[in-house]
């Protein structure tokens, strides 16, 4: 009985659960159904006003499109009467033009009718003018032989006669001429000249070197000769090789002589071989590396000796490259002057004159420190120094009166400027100096015997001195022979030939002597 109450009491509630879930599920179906119905409703009012406006939208672009294609309309209206009327202008101008053009065409026709009969009168005239000149021509030809039959002379004979007759008058008009010319120009340069000259060397003197193409390393004892020769000779074959030397032991007592003609190499070895006698361990390793060695510290020395100068004399701004060239020099000599004295001398001399003509002072000390920088280079390069110092002032940058000055202070080109003319009075002045230059008695008879030979050549002398060390020429000449005009104008002919033909250092006087004696005998 209470099972059967329980099973119903479950039952119902079952029931009443199931109903409780269609009820809700039914409530949830309405709710959803009545919103779908709103929001239908909600759409179908937004279509209905999205259409209203694109209607609106649509009309009010067609209003608008008709509204531009009516101006543009009206715009290409008013572009193409534009057009037409620029059109019409254009066309008048080209008919104005085709009118001036043939007007134009019709003068041009008249002028060329009107060239064309002067053309035509020319052309008869020439030939009338040819004709008259032939005539003319046979005229002076007649009337010339007729002249050649009277003067017995050929018109080619009587034109050189003339000649002759001319250039003999105008050669003395000339000679006097340049004689007094050169007279007053001496007068007013030569004071000048010899108180800036004088000034110059008063304000610089400077020791001179003698040449040597050897060097003498002195040894401690004999002992230490058989050392450098080494077993079989491989320490002084070692030397020689690495050093490029002739090195020269003989019986002089306690010296060994260095030979070479390259003066760097020569100093290497001389240097290297001190080294390797005061070390006293002298073998090949130690050889080479005393060599390499002193190899860099000559280096080193150059480039400071070229440093020291240019700060000496007050040069700024020389290329470090060009100054080891600088350096270089204080290891070659010429004639027994040693190079970098006598440039640093030049340099001092071109300073002062230049300072006394007002110009550039330092530019006249660079050209003059700088005229013989070849000759640092000319031992191992083909070349001679005047060519190789203009490649390197060139290579280096200096300026064009440097550049000038190098390459003109031999002649070998004309000078272009003041301080070129300056540096190579300098030049003059610091190698004929006595006591500057030594020179090998062979070389100094032959350029005597030159001069004199030089001098001997004209038929006018008949006696020639060579004077003062070649320094000054005196040439006596036939005064039958030869006129005072004639002897000066010698004396410049000599000159020429010995500037031309010969090599010298300084300057040579020559001086031309014509000496005439009236003598009669009284019996």
């Amino acid at each position: 009985m209470v099972y059967a109450e329980v099973s119903l009491m479950g039952l119902w509630i079952a029931l009443a659960a199931v109903g409780g879930i269609i009820l809700g599920a039914g409530i949830i179906f309405l709710v959803l159904f009545l919103k779908s119905r709103h929001q239908v409703k909600k759409a179908n009012k937004i279509i209905r006003d999205a259409e209203i406006k694109a209607e609106h939208i649509a009309k009010n672009a067609q209003i608008d499109a008709k509204r531009a294609v009516q101006e543009a309309e009206n715009r290409a209206d008013r572009d193409i009467k534009e057009r037409k009327q620029e059109v019409a202008a254009l066309e008048n101008k080209l008919f104005q033009r085709e009118q001036n053009i043939d007007r134009r065409d019709m003068q041009l026709t008249q002028k060329e009718n009107a060239l064309d009969e002067k053309n035509e009168k020319l052309d008869r005239r020439l030939k009338d003018c040819d004709r008259k000149e032939a005539q003319l021509q046979e005229k002076i030809d007649s009337i010339i032989v007729e002249l050649e039959k009277v003067a017995k002379m050929s018109t080619q004979e009587a034109r050189d006669q003339l000649f002759a007759q001319v250039e003999s008058k105008v050669s003395k008009e000339l000679t006097v001429y340049i004689k007094n010319k050169e007279d007053e120009a001496n007068e007013v340069a030569a004071s000048k000249a010899q108180e800036i000259l004088g000034l110059a060397i008063s304000k610089y003197a400077q020791d001179v070197t003698t040449e040597r193409t050897v060097s003498v390393v002195a040894l401690p004892s004999d002992e230490m000769k058989g050392r450098i020769i080494g077993r079989e000779g491989r320490n002084i074959r070692t030397l020689e090789q690495i050093l490029g030397v002739d090195l020269i032991i003989d019986d002089t007592p306690e010296v060994i002589t260095v030979s070479c003609f390259d003066p760097i190499r020569r100093e290497i070895a001389r240097r290297s071989l001190e080294a390797l006698i005061k070390d006293g361990r002298i073998q090949p390793g130690r050889i080479e590396e005393i060599c390499e060695k002193t190899k860099k510290e000559l280096e080193e020395t150059i480039h400071k000796t070229g440093q020291d100068v240019a700060f000496k004399l007050g040069l700024p701004r020389i290329n470090p490259q060009l100054l080891d060239y600088v350096g270089r020099l204080k290891y070659r000599t010429s004639y027994g002057q040693n190079a970098l004295d006598h440039s640093i001398e030049v340099a001092t001399l071109a300073g002062i004159m230049a300072a006394e003509l007002g110009l550039d002072q330092n530019l006249a000390k660079r050209a003059g420190l700088l005229h013989d920088i070849g000759k640092s280079v000319d031992f191992e390069t083909d070349g001679s120094h005047v060519e190789l110092g203009a490649r390197l002032a060139k290579k280096y940058g200096e300026p064009e009166v440097v550049i000038n000055a190098i390459e003109s202070h031999h002649g070998d080109v004309p000078a272009k400027f003041v301080i070129s003319n300056l540096v190579q009075a300098a030049d003059t002045l610091s190698a004929a100096r006595p006591g500057a230059r030594s020179e090998m008695l062979e070389n100094y008879i032959k350029r005597l015997e030159k001069l004199e030979e030089i001098c001997n050549s004209y038929e006018e002398v008949y006696q020639s001195y060579a004077l003062q060390s070649g320094r000054e020429l005196r040439v006596m000449v036939m005064p039958d022979k030869i006129d005072d005009t004639g002897a000066f104008k010698l004396a410049r002919d000599i000159k020429d030939r010995i500037e031309a033909e010969m090599t010298y250092p300084g300057q040579i006087k020559v001086s031309v002597i014509r000496e005439y004696r009236a003598i009669e005998t009284a019996k």
